[in-house]
């Protein structure tokens, strides 16, 4: 593509001082970097993306409010974390993740691994033991 048509739709990128970096052929027929607002196939895809999220943690925090899950298993969906990811950051194990994403599990987290969660997810103790944070 050539450089005037490198995309600049008003995208996710409009409001911000962020831009998409594209590479494409100035006139010379040499390679330069161009910056986009956005690009609205792209644009649709990452709100489409962004509505599925947020459909998959409402329905876990619903799963909290009727005392199926814990409000870890919300953050950890809001901030698009698995398992395994919040072990890695966290250093606690898999399986006591999983414990853990269960109310009876998480009413028993001690405070030493209630703040391991918290520091890995940046987030207080106080809003990771509740839904609004």
């Amino acid at each position: 593509m050539k450089i005037e048509e490198v995309p600049q739709d008003d995208g996710y990128l409009k409001d911000t001082n962020l831009r998409d970096i594209y590479y494409a052929l100035d006139n010379d027929g040499k390679y330069r970097q161009v910056a986009s607002t956005g690009w609205t196939p792209k644009t649709e895809a990452l709100n489409l993306t962004w509505e599925l999220i947020s459909e998959e943690a409402e329905t876990i925090r619903q799963d909290v409010l009727a005392g199926r899950k814990s409000p870890l298993a919300y953050h950890m969906a809001m901030r698009l974390f698995t398992v395994g990811i919040l072990a890695s950051y966290s250093g606690i194990s898999r399986k006591i993740i999983k414990k853990h994403m269960q109310p009876k599990g998480f009413e028993r987290i001690d405070g030493a691994t209630l703040a391991k969660y918290a520091v890995a997810m940046n987030m207080s103790i106080e809003e990771l033991k509740k839904l609004d944070g």
